[in-house]
């Protein structure tokens, strides 16, 4: 029942022009311009904007938790709880847009429920790491279920995938950031790298795009760099990025992407 609700909850919370002028050229824009003491209308070449190289970071291999630091001005995306259709592709769209990439933590309720989103994440060059198979809270369950839930995750991200003929990063983050001292012993001996956001979006409030991107650049400007804490599940979260992104670039910041270090494939262990 547990699986289910988690899985029903995410559906319900999705569920709940032109001028007729004579037209320009689709690669120009018109204006009346004078020549000669009287208007006439021109033509004037269109540069379309193509992916923003502003905001393009350094891609950064990781191995351990070690090679998570960040200079300061780098940002690292991770959205959670994903994937799901609408969100998730309108987060996707506006990540190309300014040819960045993120890390998609994802359930594996939601990957069974839409291998084919995972796969567009993944064929669009982001990362994916396992979230769980139920989003439960690690830290209130036996051990062993507990173990056996990552697992269970990890195992439908990679059917997801199997098209595609990739792996899941070993990447993890804990349901709620709730954690035991045991499991993390048992991710760190698999060389599973559990990525802990160190700012916190909070965008499960009830909120406004701005009130979340306000409060995002608030932790930011004080701590100088960040692993922000989104979720795609939310669609005031998707309704948000483009504001900002355009604030990150015109603040100077850039995005780092987190990929698997080259020693990743050999640390991690088929089961724990």
């Amino acid at each position: 029942m547990a699986n289910l609700k988690f899985l029903s909850v995410m559906v319900v919370a999705l569920s709940v022009q032109a001028c007729s002028h004579s037209a320009p050229p689709p690669n120009a824009f018109s204006a009346e311009v004078e020549h000669g003491g009287t208007l006439k209308t021109t033509a004037f070449p269109l540069n379309r904007p193509g992916p923003n190289p502003g905001l393009k970071g350094r891609t950064i291999a990781v191995d351990s938790i070690e090679d998570l630091q960040l200079a300061k001005g780098e940002v690292v995306l991770t959205f959670d709880d994903g994937p799901v259709r609408h969100n998730t592709r309108s987060i996707l769209d506006t990540l190309a847009r300014h040819d960045v990439k993120a890390t998609f933590f994802m359930v594996g309720q939601m990957a069974n429920a839409y291998p084919a989103l995972v796969r567009e994440v993944a064929s669009a060059g982001h990362t994916i790491g396992s979230h769980t198979q139920n989003h439960l809270n690690l830290a209130r369950i036996n051990t062993n279920d507990a173990r056996q839930d990552i697992e269970a995750g990890k195992a439908s991200l990679e059917r997801a995938l199997i098209p595609l003929d990739r792996s899941v990063a070993p990447f993890f983050r804990f349901p709620y950031l709730a954690d035991t001292p045991k499991l993390r012993d048992s991710l760190a001996r698999q060389g599973i790298v559990v990525i802990d956001p160190t700012i916190d979006s909070k965008d499960y409030w009830v909120s406004t795009p701005d009130q979340i991107k306000n409060r995002i650049m608030k932790a930011l400007r004080k701590r100088g760099s960040g692993i922000i804490l989104l979720h795609d599940i939310h669609k005031r979260t998707a309704r948000m990025l483009p504001a900002l992104l355009a604030t990150l670039d015109r603040e100077g910041y850039s995005i780092v992407h987190f990929v698997p270090g080259p020693d990743a494939a050999t640390k991690v262990a088929p089961s724990f």
